[in-house]
């Protein structure tokens, strides 16, 4: 019998038997209005149509809603189901089907029916692939550079924990516009949180684009309101600035079932805006940090900010 992805117990089994955890009130800060309208509707069915997968829907993100509307989507290739058991996300756990080798191509074709001028490609982790999927992210930047030559492309990648140097440069030689690799949480959380990464992989994998090219844009993003403190924080902000980070997201994480990690409170608009304060003086060229802050959200308009930001600091040296 195949998998149902839509049962908990089918889409998680490594959370299967865990304890439900408390699930603590939204505050009013945090609500969203459920998706609807034409727009949506219509980047909905471009999804469909050429059988793409969003993390807009696996990881359920409350801006979907938003986003589709205005035909923004954040493209998952490699698939649905995730070689890791991370336990904040909602991606689907457990052995993937063999990579689609006519994805990229599908990718392209989407970007260039929706006529978007960024587009954000992430992936699930494929640590069942030598190369991390490495040259199938790659392929995807240049199908879709060829097919929408005026599109910006940031991918969101793995951390090719597994793999070679050579993986981490197939992807930077492909000149997407920007590198994103999430370091999702302080240090001190990855063995609850993100048990098959560590943090300074992921952070080194950062610092090394910039070496492999000075010119790529870096960026990277953490949840808060998993336990952590605010110095932990303010560390993490310090880590990702002597990695050579160019822009950092900081967003409120939201509990996707009973059997994830809990939500050990909900951060007030009031921090948030004082951790945006912070960065902006750790010298990052982009900040973005509100509850509803996701890797991928208003990337587009942050990436033309982004560029902006740089053609004035190069002005001012």
């Amino acid at each position: 019998m195949p998998r149902d992805l839509k049962l908990p117990d089918q889409r998680h089994p490594e959370k299967a038997h865990r304890p439900d955890t408390p699930r603590l009130k939204k505050p009013d800060w945090i609500r969203v209005k459920a998706p609807s309208g034409d727009g949506y509707k219509a980047t909905r069915e471009i999804m469909r149509e050429h059988k793409l997968v969003t993390v807009c829907e696996e990881a359920g993100c409350p801006n979907v809603g938003e986003c589709w509307s205005q035909g923004h989507a954040t493209m998952m290739i490699m698939g649905d189901i995730c070689t890791r058991g991370c336990t904040f996300c909602n991606v689907a756990t457990g052995r993937p089907d063999a990579l689609d080798v006519f994805e990229p191509g599908r990718v392209a074709d989407a970007v260039k029916k929706l006529g978007l001028n960024h587009v954000v490609i992430t992936s699930v982790d494929r640590d069942d692939v030598d190369d991390g999927g490495a040259a199938h992210i790659a392929q995807t930047i240049r199908a879709t550079r060829r097919q929408s030559p005026g599109t910006t492309i940031e991918v969101l990648t793995p951390d090719f924990l597994k793999c070679g140097a050579d993986a981490l440069e197939a992807v930077v030689a492909a000149r997407p516009d920007v590198f994103n690799h999430n370091l999702e949480t302080v240090p001190g959380l990855y063995p609850e949180v993100r048990p098959g990464a560590r943090y300074f992989h992921s952070l080194r994998l950062l610092q090394r684009v910039k070496e492999l090219d000075p010119s790529m844009f870096t960026k990277s993003g953490i949840m808060v309101g998993l336990g952590e403190d605010r110095q932990a924080v303010l560390q993490v902000m310090d880590d990702m600035r002597a990695a050579d980070v160019d822009f950092i997201t900081i967003g409120q994480y939201l509990q996707p079932t009973p059997k994830h990690h809990a939500v050990a409170r909900y951060v007030t608009p009031e921090e948030f805006a004082g951790y945006e304060k912070a960065a902006w003086g750790k010298g990052f060229l982009m900040v973005s940090a509100t509850p509803l802050t996701r890797s991928s959200y208003h990337a587009g308009d942050d990436f033309a900010k982004l560029h902006a930001a740089r053609q004035a600091k190069l002005g001012r040296a």
